[in-house]
């Protein structure tokens, strides 16, 4: 399910294949830079290197030095101390989306806005009014946007004008949400669709649950396989 929020609340609620219908009342959004993600190494790998494990001037493994039976079993207490995660196929928006999304007010400034986003290390957020109210999506793409930006040569007073402007002026409004039991196939349509670097996840009375990005289900691919794009 999508719907589209605005500043007069909401404005479609329907199946996102309908998307491309409604999409000429959207702004779509511009690409930004790509970031690569280096501190999350796989944990368990960590883990064993820590432990002197797994290369090959380490120390050997207590069980590699014993008995075979006495190996198994070893292995097997291991087992039952530190059991296997139960995975399930990632099939839905909630299976990869981030609740408790970091959100910025749309009577922000912009300056406000900007140290939100850096402060979190984000690029993107949900924009609510004085209500809790989505009303936009305020990234980083469009705040860099040479067309939005005062220029180089143009003086202080300038940039600090654009700078206390505030959020509505420059966050992309309407903007698309889904819902946590969107198929990730049909978000992932969404996401190309529109050109957005994520959406806000909403519940039944379009409250905001979350926020869900291409990060979020890039990392789910890469961390918490299988991804099942063809459910739902």
């Amino acid at each position: 399910m999508l719907a589209i929020y605005g500043t007069s609340g909401l404005m479609y609620r329907g199946p996102i294949e309908d998307l491309r219908r409604v999409l000429p009342s959207l702004r779509a959004a511009r690409p930004r830079a790509l970031a690569v993600e280096t501190d999350r190494p796989d944990f368990a790998d960590s883990a064993f290197r820590l432990m002197g494990h797994g290369d090959d001037e380490g120390p050997a493994r207590p069980e590699a030095t014993l008995p075979r039976p006495a190996a198994v079993a070893v292995q097997a207490y291991g087992g039952v101390q530190r059991p296997a995660p139960q995975r399930h196929p990632l099939e839905r928006v909630r299976d990869v989306m981030t609740p408790e999304a970091v959100t910025v007010r749309d009577d922000m400034t912009v300056a406000e806005g900007w140290h939100r986003l850096a402060e979190r290390a984000l690029g993107q957020a949900p924009v609510l009014d004085g209500q809790g109210r989505l009303v936009g999506l305020l990234t980083r793409a469009e705040l860099l946007h040479i067309d939005r930006l005062p220029r180089p040569e143009d003086s202080a007073l300038v940039w600090r004008a654009f700078l206390a402007q505030p959020l509505a002026s420059v966050m992309v409004t309407p903007v698309p949400a889904v819902t946590p039991d969107t198929a990730l196939r049909r978000l992932a349509l969404a996401l190309l669709t529109t050109g957005l670097p994520g959406m806000p996840v909403i519940d039944d009375a379009g409250g905001l649950v979350g926020f869900v990005s291409r990060s979020d289900v890039l990392k789910a691919v890469v961390h918490d396989p299988p991804l099942d794009l063809w459910a739902g």
